[in-house]
C-alpha cells in the first residue's frame, strides 16, 4: 500500500466513524456544534500523530506483557498535554468538550491505531496513518456537527442564518443519532462505488 493510499483510507474506506463506528461517544456526545466537532477532531488527530510516533520509535522496547498499559501511558501524555493546552488557550471550547477530552485516552480509535498499525510500522507510516485517521475522524465530527448546529439551530460555526425557530431535535442526542445514521449510509453508498 502506497503512503498516499495509507494516508487517505482514513477518508472514506475505513473512515473510523462512518466504517469502523469507533469513537461514537465523542461523535454523538460534542457535535452540537461544527467548532466543538472541529476542537475534538484537531485534539484526537494530534494524539493520534503524536502517540503513533512514539509507540512506532519504541516498540521494540515494550515487553509484549505489558504492551497495553505502555500504549494508555503514552497516550494519556499526549491527552494531558491537550487538556492542559485547551484548558489555557481555549476555555471556552474546553468547558464545551468537557470530559469528552481525557476520555481521548481510551478512544479505540487511537488504542486501535496504536495496536494495529504503529506498533508493527516505522515511524514515517505510523505517523502519516495517524494523520489520516484523525483528519477521518476530524472530517466525520466536523461534518455530524455542521449538519446537526444548521438544522438544529440555524447556524454553522456560530453564523446564523435562520432567523427564528430551528428543529429542536437535532440539538438534542436523538438528533445525533439521526443524521449519524444518515452519514453512514451515505458514505457505504459511496464506498460502493470505489474499489
Amino acid at each position: 500500500m502506497s503512503q498516499w493510499q495509507n494516508f487517505t483510507k482514513g477518508f472514506l474506506k475505513e473512515n473510523p466513524v462512518f466504517i469502523l463506528l469507533l469513537g461514537l461517544c465523542p461523535t454523538l456526545g460534542v457535535t452540537t456544534t461544527a467548532i466543538n466537532g472541529l476542537g475534538m477532531g484537531l485534539a484526537t488527530t494530534f494524539v493520534l500523530v503524536m502517540s503513533n510516533i512514539v509507540i512506532s520509535l519504541i516498540k521494540g522496547l515494550i515487553p509484549d506483557k505489558v504492551r497495553i498499559p505502555s500504549f494508555i501511558v503514552v497516550i494519556a501524555a499526549f491527552v494531558t498535554v491537550v487538556d492542559l493546552v485547551m484548558a489555557g488557550y481555549l476555555p471556552t471550547l474546553h468547558e464545551q468538550l468537557g470530559i469528552f477530552i481525557p476520555l481521548i485516552v481510551v478512544n479505540c480509535i487511537v488504542l486501535g491505531r496504536a495496536e494495529a498499525f504503529a506498533s508493527k510500522n516505522t515511524f514515517v507510516t505510523s505517523m502519516i496513518d495517524g494523520f489520516g485517521m484523525g483528519l477521518g475522524f476530524t472530517l466525520a465530527v466536523v461534518t455530524l456537527g455542521a449538519i446537526r448546529e444548521a438544522l438544529g439551530a440555524g447556524a454553522i460555526f456560530g453564523f446564523k442564518f435562520i432567523s427564528g425557530d430551528a428543529i429542536l431535535i437535532f440539538a438534542m442526542a436523538p438528533g445525533a443519532f439521526i443524521v449519524l445514521g444518515y452519514l453512514i449510509a451515505i458514505v457505504n453508498k459511496m464506498n460502493k462505488g470505489v474499489k
